[in-house]
């Protein structure tokens, strides 16, 4: 076994473990686990602004398994997490983790 095969069994075994790190929810209709990370939200929010013009944004950051979820969805592209309509605003293949960020407008 080679390091690339340690981190893919790492993915499930490890980081998106629901026993461990992460939480079973449903995205586009499919339950899959999930690591939603809001401390690395909070120090991104630290450099930009949230707010303008009394709209503030809702913004998610999670990571899923690239082979549980499928093609890496585009920038712009719709997804629905656990009902709710968001739009992904940037996403990164992450050794076979998906980081995607998420974002919705509220008023």
């Amino acid at each position: 076994m080679n390091f690339k095969d340690i981190i893919k069994k790492d993915v499930q075994d490890v980081f998106l473990n629901t026993e461990e790190f992460s939480d079973l929810h449903v995205i586009n209709d499919k339950e899959m686990a999930v690591q939603i990370d809001a401390n690395e939200l909070i120090e991104r929010e630290k450099l930009q602004s949230q707010n303008m013009d009394g709209i503030h944004k809702n913004q998610k950051l999670i990571y899923v398994a690239a082979d549980e979820f499928g093609p890496m969805p585009k920038q712009g592209a719709v997804l629905k997490l656990d009902g709710k309509i968001y739009k992904v605003e940037d996403v990164a293949n992450e050794d076979g983790v998906y980081s995607i960020t998420l974002g919705a407008n509220k008023a």
